[in-house]
């Protein structure tokens, strides 16, 4: 009861509509802004979203330790456990937690190759099996489109819904229809994508494509003081 409590009164849940997933099995969505404005915490927030929804996610890092990846999970869970004033917080983090596993890689020892052997070295020691695999600082400004393709089929493969956060670049104007250059070599990969766009006091979640949100929460942001997702008055 407690975590149907937080998921449905999280905003966050506007994003996945009446169901319990943001992002179906073997599909992409992308989370896009740039540096510093608020990808990891977004992202986390929708990792939570899934483990609190009885879903394992994989987080996969290529710029931060363990221990910093795991300091987001904490203080955004506990950030949204005081908004919430969820009690028995501590005991709902200890329930959910084996429903996430870490890895990290060196940005310059990374290869979708080499992720797909470890993913599968996980699935089939029966470690760990993921059902959604996040992947947090793989660069967009150079031609990913075979890599991303391969990945794709692997993710279909395995029913496997797949988030990166991508990061964009002031200077840079977007492309046809809106979309930064980071996706127009690979749009058609993407079902859902995201913006975060600074504005004023308020960084407002944008979406791209791929979702649609419900009147009453229509119009979503990221509260500069702690990162976490809220409805905003347009």
């Amino acid at each position: 009861m407690l975590k149907r409590e937080l998921i449905l009164r999280n905003p966050v849940q506007s994003l996945a509509g009446e169901s319990e997933s943001i992002l179906r099995a073997g599909h992409f969505g992308g989370i896009l802004a740039r540096a510093g404005v608020g990808k990891t915490a977004l992202i986390v927030q929708i990792a939570l979203h899934a483990m609190l929804n009885g879903r394992n996610v994989l987080h996969v890092s290529l710029n931060q330790p363990v221990t910093r990846t795991n300091l987001w999970y904490r203080e955004i869970f506990g950030d949204i456990a005081r908004q919430m004033r969820i009690e028995r917080a501590e005991a709902l983090w200890e329930e959910i937690l084996p429903h996430r596993f870490i890895m990290t890689f060196r940005t310059e020892g990374f290869s979708v190759p080499k992720l797909e052997e470890r993913l599968t070295d996980l699935i089939e020691q029966k470690i760990f099996l993921p059902r959604l695999l996040i992947i947090d600082g793989l660069s967009f400004d150079e031609p990913q489109r075979e890599a991303l393709a391969g990945l794709k089929h692997y993710a279909r493969l395995n029913e496997l819904g797949v988030w990166f956060s991508i990061r964009t670049h002031r200077h840079e104007e977007p492309g046809p229809g809106g979309l930064p250059r980071q996706l127009l070599d690979v749009e058609d990969l993407f079902e859902v994508a995201l913006s975060l766009v600074p504005a004023g006091e308020e960084i407002h979640v944008n979406v791209l494509k791929g979702i649609t949100l419900p009147p009453e929460h229509a119009h979503l942001a990221l509260d500069p003081a702690t990162m976490l997702v809220k409805s905003r008055i347009p």
